[in-house]
């Protein structure tokens, strides 16, 4: 084990993703949050992790739906493989950069970002992302 840590690699980077304080923390019966995400990387990556887990939490069940519906066709099986996979590379390729943009924009105004407003951005861009394909706007185009 390296580092000497108790528990193997994966408590280290559980106990990093914890120490961002991305979901508040409960005390004494109310809500706190601790401090909030002053650095770049801090929030840069607790947008980009919000809107990951948001437009996994779209795209997993619509994965499976497709796989439940189209199990006994010859090709459309795959689709669920290609929705999944759009919710993954989706967020990794454009929702960085996105989020760059955000925590530059936060940053470069010198101000600080609670993790809530981290929420809100990252959903945020996820739920822009399912307005553009629920509509079609790019077929118009």
């Amino acid at each position: 084990m390296e580092g000497g840590e108790p528990g193997g690699g994966g408590g280290g980077l559980l106990q990093q993703i914890l120490s961002l304080r991305l979901v508040p923390r409960v005390g004494n019966g109310t809500t706190t949050y601790s401090s909030p995400l002053s650095t770049f990387p801090e929030m840069w990556y607790g947008v980009f992790l919000w809107a990951l887990v948001s437009s996994l939490s779209f795209h997993v069940p619509a994965a499976l739906l497709a796989l439940f519906t189209l199990r006994h066709h010859k090709y459309g099986r795959f689709m669920s493989v290609s929705l999944l996979l759009m919710g993954i590379v989706g967020p990794i390729t454009a929702g960085i950069l996105t989020s760059a943009a955000i925590a530059g924009v936060y940053r470069a105004a010198g101000k600080k970002m609670i993790p809530f407003e981290a929420l809100i951005l990252g959903v945020g861009q996820t739920f822009c992302v399912v307005v553009v394909s629920f509509l079609r706007i790019l077929a118009t185009l």
